[in-house]
């Protein structure tokens, strides 16, 4: 099957109602041709917007949906125990020429995602459809990079990181994590999160797009964004309440410590600012 689909023509096939696209006989090539350009990085389910912010791609988002409910389950092939999944998004098969080193033991990258050249991804390590990930970028043991989130260069993702994605609502933001940011080991990110250029996050910090955010060194609160080259480390505030202060019972409240300058790599701030 070759997709002959250009990028406005693979949209006006995929900007119409749902039950139109998924009775139209041309839905398995346009599937196709929507794989290829998102594994190309020629569509991205969201990008920058021009003007310093970011954008979903509502259509692209809806598309990767067609595919999941055009297709049936099936066994997938693979080495040890049998797998089970919709057609419409297999496992990647990565070749010599992707230059991504895709080291053994477990991981997976499914089709529909963009992995640049460069990207290392340590075993087990888990790419989802729709995912956009940039040259140079470290995607560490028992990392997630969920579907549609959206990972730039030279970005190290540390085991255990959990980078969530977003799939429904089509227009909900997934999770952006900027060039040369440090993602440290069991973080969390999710609902629409977005980590700035720069940024360094310590192990052990859960954001979501409701968590206050408390920058100590500007004085203020920031929600559902990590500030270009901030450093967050875990901290706590007190609960509310009587029952509270009389045990000492403290709630989590991630913190910014510090901003890096130009001169500091990511290792060093973390290790200055947890000191």
């Amino acid at each position: 099957m070759t997709p002959t689909f250009d990028p406005a023509e693979l949209r006006a096939f995929y900007d119409r109602p749902v039950d139109a696209v998924l009775a139209d006989a041309d839905a398995p090539r346009a599937h196709e041709a929507l794989l290829l350009a998102l594994e190309e990085g020629a569509l991205r389910a969201a990008e920058p917007d021009g003007q310093g912010g970011w954008r979903a791609n509502a259509w692209v988002k809806q598309a990767i949906l067609c595919g999941f409910r055009r297709t049936q389950l099936a066994e997938q092939p693979g080495p040890g125990f049998p797998m089970y999944d919709k057609t419409a998004y297999p496992a990647r098969a990565l070749s010599l020429d992707d230059q991504v080193r895709l080291v053994p033991g477990g991981s997976a990258i499914r089709r529909g995602a963009h992995v640049a050249p460069g990207v290392v991804v340590m075993p087990p390590a888990y790419v989802n459809v729709g995912a956009w990930v940039g040259p140079g970028t470290m995607i560490d043991s028992h990392a997630l990079v969920g579907s549609c989130a959206q990972v730039g260069a030279r970005v190290h993702l540390s085991a255990g990181a959990q980078v969530g994605g977003v799939l429904e609502p089509a227009g909900a933001m997934p999770v952006v994590v900027e060039d040369d940011a440090f993602v440290g080991g069991l973080v969390g990110l999710f609902e629409g999160v977005r980590v700035r250029a720069r940024a360094v996050i310590a192990a052990g910090v859960v954001l979501t797009g409701s968590t206050v955010l408390h920058d100590l060194v500007r004085g203020r609160q920031v929600v559902r964004e990590v500030p270009e080259g901030a450093v967050v480390v875990p901290g706590t505030r007190p609960a509310a309440g009587a029952y509270a202060r009389e045990r000492g019972i403290a709630l989590a409240a991630p913190v910014i410590v510090k901003y890096r300058d130009g001169k500091t790599d990511a290792a060093t701030a973390l290790e200055q600012a947890l000191r």
